[in-house]
C-alpha cells in the first residue's frame, strides 16, 4: 500500500495522502517532548511523503500548533493539507503564577473555555492560524462535541444549539465558501456522537478517535452506511486504538481508549498476534493499513514523537500483506466478516 497515495475528503476536491500525521503528541500529554524532538519528527514525515498534517488548540493548550507551524512554515504551502479544530478558546490565565493546565503533562499556560459560537469560531480560527504561522487551513474541524467532554446530554444539546443557532455552523460555511477552508469536519471520540451530527448537520468527514479499528468495527452496519449515503469521508484518528495495536500485549498490557486495556481487548490482541505470527505480518502493519480498505476511510493519522516511530509507520503501511491475513482473522472470529480490507 503507497502511503503517499491521495484520496478526495467527501465532495469537496480536498485530496489527503493516506498516510497522514496526528500532532497531539506534541502537546505533551504522556511525556515532554522536546523542540528538536518535534521538528525532526515532521522531518521525517514529510521525507516520507507525508502531506496531511492534524493538530488542534486543545493539545497542548496551544503547544501542537506552535511546533507544527514552525515545521510547515518553511515548505511549499501546496505541497501539503493542514487540519486544525475549533471549539475551544484560550486565553491568558488571571492567576499567571502557578498555573496548573490540567491534563498536559508539559503544554502551554493558557485556560481556555468550550464555545462553538459564530464568534468562537472566528476567533479561534483566527487565533490557530498565528499560532500555526500560516494564513490558511485547509480543513476545520468542530471538536469533542461528545459526552466525553462535556458529559452530559444536557450539555451536549447546549452546544449543538451554539452550532445551529449561536451561529457556529455559519461561521464554518462562510470559511468553506470564501475560500478560507476547503472542508468541515467533525472530531468524535465514540460513535454515538456521530449519530447527533448525521441527524442534525451537513459535514465533509468525520475524524474518528476510536470507533473503527483492527480491534472495532461495530459502526460497520449503521453508521458507516450512514455517512456514505451523505458522502462523506472519514479519517481515522487513533489506527493504533492509542496503544495496543502498537505495542502489542507481550509487555503486560498496553493502552486502550487512552487507559490501560481491560482483559477482553488484551485477550483480542493476543489472537490478532498470534495470526499476524502465521502469517509473517507485523501487528503495526496491520493495523495501519486494516482501515484503509474500506472507501469511505480517506486517511490514517498516526503520531509520534520521534523520527524512528513516524519512519516505523511509513514502513508499516508499504509492508505487503497476503489476502489470506486477512481471511483468517474473519475465519477465527477476530475481523468483523462484512469488514472491507486492503487489496
Amino acid at each position: 500500500m503507497d502511503p503517499t497515495a491521495t484520496r478526495e475528503i467527501g465532495q469537496t476536491g480536498l485530496a489527503v495522502t493516506q498516510l497522514g500525521f496526528g500532532a497531539a503528541h506534541f502537546g505533551e500529554l504522556y511525556s515532554l517532548v522536546t523542540e528538536e524532538d518535534a521538528q525532526a519528527t515532521c522531518a521525517a514525515a514529510y521525507k516520507g511523503g507525508v502531506r496531511l498534517y492534524d493538530t488542534a488548540p486543545w493539545y497542548g493548550v496551544g503547544l501542537s500548533e506552535h511546533r507544527l507551524g514552525t515545521f510547515l512554515r518553511g515548505q511549499p504551502r501546496d505541497e501539503f493539507i493542514v487540519s486544525t479544530k475549533i471549539g475551544r478558546v484560550l486565553s491568558a490565565p488571571k492567576q499567571t503564577e502557578g498555573f496548573d493546565n490540567g491534563m498536559w503533562l508539559g503544554g502551554l499556560p493558557f485556560e481556555l473555555r468550550f464555545d462553538y459560537t459564530y464568534d468562537a469560531v472566528m476567533r479561534s480560527w483566527e487565533d490557530s492560524l498565528q499560532r500555526l504561522s500560516l494564513n490558511r487551513v485547509d480543513l476545520l474541524i468542530i471538536h469533542d462535541l461528545d459526552l466525553v467532554y462535556h458529559q452530559t446530554p444536557e450539555n451536549v444539546e447546549r452546544y449543538m444549539r451554539q452550532l445551529e443557532d449561536g451561529g457556529g455552523m455559519r461561521a464554518l460555511e462562510e470559511l468553506k465558501a470564501g475560500g478560507q477552508i476547503k472542508a468541515i469536519g467533525a472530531g468524535i471520540n465514540r460513535d454515538h456522537a456521530m449519530l447527533q451530527f448525521l441527524d442534525r448537520i451537513d459535514l465533509d468527514c468525520f475524524l474518528v478517535a476510536m470507533p473503527y479499528t483492527l480491534i472495532d468495527q461495530g459502526v460497520l452496519t449503521d453508521l458507516f452506511p450512514r455517512c456514505q449515503a451523505k458522502g462523506m469521508s472519514v479519517i481515522i484518528g487513533s489506527p493504533y486504538a492509542s496503544g495496543i495495536l502498537a505495542t502489542g500485549v507481550s509487555s503486560g498490557g498496553g493502552k486502550y481508549n487512552y487507559e490501560d486495556a481491560p482483559p477482553e481487548i488484551v485477550e483480542k490482541v493476543a489472537g490478532i498476534e498470534k495470526v499476524c505470527a502465521r502469517h509473517n505480518v507485523p501487528l503495526q502493519a496491520a493495523a495501519l493499513q486494516f482501515p484503509l480498505g474500506h472507501p469511505m476511510v480517506a486517511s490514517i493519522i498516526p503520531g509520534g514523537v520521534t523520527a524512528a516511530q513516524v519512519e516505523q509507520n511509513v514502513k508499516a503501511v508499504s509492508t505487503q500483506i497476503p489476502a489470506d491475513f486477512w481471511a483468517e482473522l474473519k475465519a477465527e472470529g477476530l475481523l468483523a466478516a462484512e469488514a472491507p480490507v486492503p487489496e
